[in-house]
């Protein structure tokens, strides 16, 4: 049961055919990757629904009309979360114009479950209004939900980004790491797959899929 008010749960009889694919311990790396990537297709469409439009008047080759395009006064910033997450980001470079892709990495202590960092190359300072930026920030899982909470706060709070203008887009959620973020974050826009019921004592989530990035890219060993 979904009891966050800004967690959308997107449901398609596609979306559930390609969540069985990547959720089967069977499924090879690439087919893995592809049904991963049709799954982060309709859930980017659904999540990019609040970027503002304006109007512009064009000539078809029978008359001029007026159309409607994303408004090229904000920034659209996608955050893909290293490694796993540059399994989204190509699909966002390819359904999104003009879209700024800013990179972030960590890794996860086995033992405390805490990230890591080991890269980050966004800007310190913002070039416009926080209002005009539109983040959407990418991993496959939130679990413990830990490093997503990290990022949300490196552009809530240190960059003063609206909350409003904050989405995580991931495949699989669970309680345990929506909890962690929208304590903090209650007005950021979540948008998944699939909620599953809970974290296993390694801070896996249950039934899942296993780890998303070793099955992206292959690296199971």
């Amino acid at each position: 049961m979904n009891e966050f008010k800004n967690v959308v749960l997107v449901k398609h009889p596609l979306i559930s055919h390609h969540l069985s694919i990547i959720r089967d311990k069977n499924t090879k790396s690439d087919r893995f990757r592809q049904s991963s990537q049709q799954i982060f297709k309709f859930l980017i469409f659904e999540a990019t629904k609040n970027l503002p439009v304006k109007t512009i008047n064009i000539e078809t080759p029978l008359q001029s009309t007026d159309v409607e395009i994303i408004n090229d006064e904000i920034k659209i910033i996608c955050v893909p979360i290293l490694r796993a997450g540059l399994g989204i980001s190509e699909i966002f470079e390819k359904l999104i114009p003009n879209v700024i892709v800013q990179h972030l990495g960590m890794y996860r202590n086995e033992e405390t479950l805490k990230p890591i960092w080991y890269y980050n190359k966004i800007p310190n300072k913002l070039n416009d209004s926080p209002k005009n930026y539109y983040i959407y920030i990418c991993d496959p899982m939130c679990a413990t939900g830990n490093s997503s909470y990290e990022v949300i706060k490196l552009y809530a709070k240190e960059r003063q980004i609206p909350q409003e203008n904050i989405t995580f887009i991931n495949l699989i959620s669970c309680p345990t790491g929506m909890k962690k973020i929208f304590s903090e974050f209650p007005n950021i826009r979540m948008f998944t797959s699939a909620i599953d019921e809970k974290l296993n004592e390694k801070g896996y989530i249950v039934p899942g899929l296993g780890d998303a990035g070793d099955r992206l890219f292959n690296t199971m060993y």
